[in-house]
């Protein structure tokens, strides 16, 4: 998520303080995601310094402080918004590596963790249902985080359910030992002189 991005959004509403931004994101966002002051101050004092953000009250950050979009902003806002993300390679999600490893270690039951974890992205997937039955009709930002937060662990529960699946009708092929190349050595060194003398025997 870039709060950098989502507080200009906030900005080219018109000028805002540093505390109304913390606490208009956090409204926007249906209070899913908290957000520090001292970070909104941070990606403030940054956008300030890039040029995308101005401010007439004096030099340093605080409460009282305004800010304002500039146009240069309004670029950087109106471009991210039609840039898709990046996905040129999946990202490393913690329970997709979590089942790869343990797939391979001799002793675990993956079975058996395949289905804790289920149960946990269930139960929730139904805090967020609850939530959303709890919210009020009006509340867009949380309504539309809560969706966006089941379709995301539905993902992952029917992921769940393939892994499982392919897994246990997965036989793992046998690999046969990879011979030393001390002992081929070895091996050919004997064979040579018997092959020598069956050849002298021949003669005679």
């Amino acid at each position: 998520m870039s709060v950098r991005h989502a507080l200009l959004a906030l900005l080219s509403e018109g000028p805002k303080y540093g505390l109304q931004l913390r606490q208009e994101f956090e409204a926007r966002t249906g209070e899913i995601w908290p957000l520090n002051v001292g970070q909104v101050y941070t990606t403030v004092a940054r956008l300030d310094r890039d040029g995308l953000v101005a401010s007439d009250d004096g030099e340093e950050p605080g409460p009282q402080k305004a800010y304002r979009i500039t146009p240069e902003g309004g670029e950087e806002l109106a471009a991210w918004l039609r840039t898709p993300p990046a996905a040129e390679a999946p990202p490393r999600d913690e329970l997709v590596i979590k089942i790869l490893v343990a797939a391979r270690l001799p002793g675990v039951d993956v079975a058996q963790i395949i289905q804790a974890h289920r149960r946990h992205l269930v139960e929730t997937m139904s805090r967020f249902t609850r939530l959303k039955q709890d919210a009020a009709e009006d509340d867009l930002g949380l309504l539309l985080v809560a969706d966006a937060e089941i379709f995301r662990l539905e993902a992952f529960v029917r992921w769940l359910d393939s892994a499982d699946a392919r897994l246990r009708h997965h036989t793992p092929v046998a690999v046969p030992p990879a011979v030393p190349s001390t002992a081929a050595n070895h091996t050919a060194a004997s064979a040579a002189p018997a092959r020598r003398g069956t050849g002298a025997r021949a003669a005679r």
